[in-house]
């Protein structure tokens, strides 16, 4: 028995070294197939690989999942951070991503929608995983009708912007940008304070040369802020050397992503999104922004019209005195609603009362007429406007009452309006010295 047991174990080896060697094969044959299908993830942004792809999503799933909702009304992540970012973050460059984020070649190619072989082409990194795809799902179904009216508004604008990103040679996919931050709506406004189509603060806005003021706010003009936006992505891309980057710091700021780079030792939008280094809202904000894309360059495939839009025309003319919307329509006949949607920038329905000379937009067609007719439109006065004090600050000099805060006394407030306790007592009938947060003094 013995015996039998030695010659038996040799056997028993020979047959376990050939069921591993055929393990083996089968498991190269498994993998050298799974090299021919490309992953979905951020290190394929191939337009066929993507079009094939997008043929298995099913076009009228459930709605999108709660985690995944977001709204357009939301601040942007830190956006305000923008505007303090040091000379030496601005000029500082982190190493070039590898992945393929994209080139700035492929990046900047002009192509916009063309044609190759019944394929859509995409001019910045699109790809289509389980985020993009829960976005796809949210647009088309959650805010269908939403997304449909975005889409339409952005059809009259696009030719418009396409042309502003040309001339900064910059990929024209890029005006969908614009869907994920405003619907392309110039008076979109944040709880942020992030106004226009391009969702500008104020502080970047005034740095990319719009101009901020009572009477006009250059955020909500559909031309100026473009060419800002244009200016402001150009920058972003030079220092981060990938639209994905270019674009989250778009949404949170450059510092922060700089920062979350330069921490998390990474060179991607890929990695940093893995992080807690960045707001969710803006590891959402680069895939919301490529569904947005999917679906307005592939709007057939949704189910959404191809309806034909009259593109954004007008005529500018010169204005060197203060006229209003409405004496311009009395005057010219045309409509006050309409003067308004060409100006969204003159916030009080009137051209700025200090301006030498202020370019009106009017309908195409209609400057003769209404250069003919200007001496006729009656000078329009502005109210005075009194500037808002921010909160919690008084004009000590010209107060005349003051509403008391936490850690106030009598003592305190005699002092900072230079008066005695004893007059703040006699002018507000006071018998003690006993106030609290709210009352309101006389002091003056």
């Amino acid at each position: 028995m013995k015996g039998f047991a030695v010659m038996f174990l040799p056997l028993m080896v020979l047959t376990a070294v050939a069921l591993a060697t055929l393990a083996t094969a089968e498991q190269s044959l498994v993998e050298a197939s799974a090299v021919q299908t490309p992953a979905s993830g951020e290190e394929s942004s191939s337009s066929t690989t993507l079009d094939i792809a997008l043929q298995a999503v099913d076009e009228t799933p459930g709605p999108a999942e709660a985690s995944e909702r977001f709204f357009l009304s939301d601040p942007p992540a830190d956006q305000a951070e923008r505007e303090s970012v040091s000379a030496v973050e601005k000029t500082a460059r982190p190493p070039q991503a590898t992945d393929s984020e994209g080139s700035k070649s492929e990046g900047s190619a002009k192509a916009s929608e063309e044609e190759e072989n019944g394929h859509v082409t995409y001019n910045v990194p699109i790809v289509l995983d389980s985020s993009v795809q829960s976005h796809i799902r949210y647009f088309n179904t959650a805010i269908r009708d939403r997304f449909e009216k975005w889409l339409l508004r952005l059809g009259k604008y696009k030719p418009l912007v396409e042309r502003i990103f040309s001339e900064f040679d910059l990929p024209s996919d890029l005006v969908y940008l614009s869907l994920v931050e405003s619907g392309f709506n110039p008076h979109a406004y944040s709880r942020a304070r992030a106004t226009g189509p391009w969702q500008f603060m104020k502080g970047t806005a005034k740095l990319y040369g719009l101009r901020v003021d009572q009477y006009v706010d250059e955020r909500r003009d559909p031309i100026k802020s473009t060419v800002a936006a244009a200016r402001y992505l150009k920058d972003l891309y030079d220092l981060f050397g990938s639209w994905p980057l270019a674009m989250a710091a778009y949404n949170a700021g450059e510092g922060k992503v700089l920062r979350a780079l330069q921490k998390a030792q990474a060179e991607s939008f890929k990695e940093i999104s893995r992080t807690t280094l960045i707001r969710r809202e803006t590891k959402e904000y680069v895939p919301r922004f490529m569904a947005a894309t999917i679906i307005a360059k592939n709007p057939d495939r949704y189910g959404f019209p191809l309806e034909e839009v009259t593109p954004h025309r007008f005529e500018e003319v010169v204005v060197r005195r203060p006229i209003h919307f409405r004496a311009i329509s009395n005057v010219t006949g045309i409509p006050y609603q309409e003067l308004k949607n060409l100006n969204p920038e003159l916030r009080r329905d009137a051209t700025p009362p200090d301006d030498a000379e202020y370019h009106l937009k009017v309908p195409a067609g209609m400057k003769e007429k209404v250069e003919r007719l200007l001496d006729r439109i009656p000078t329009y006065k502005h109210a005075p406007i009194i500037a808002k004090s921010k909160r919690n600050r008084i004009d000590f000099e010209s107060a005349k009452v003051y509403r008391v805060r936490v850690g106030d006394t009598l003592e305190k407030i005699a002092k900072r309006f230079r008066i005695s306790v004893k007059a703040l007592k006699v002018r507000n009938n006071l018998t003690s010295a006993l106030i609290k947060p709210g009352d309101v003094l006389a002091i003056r």
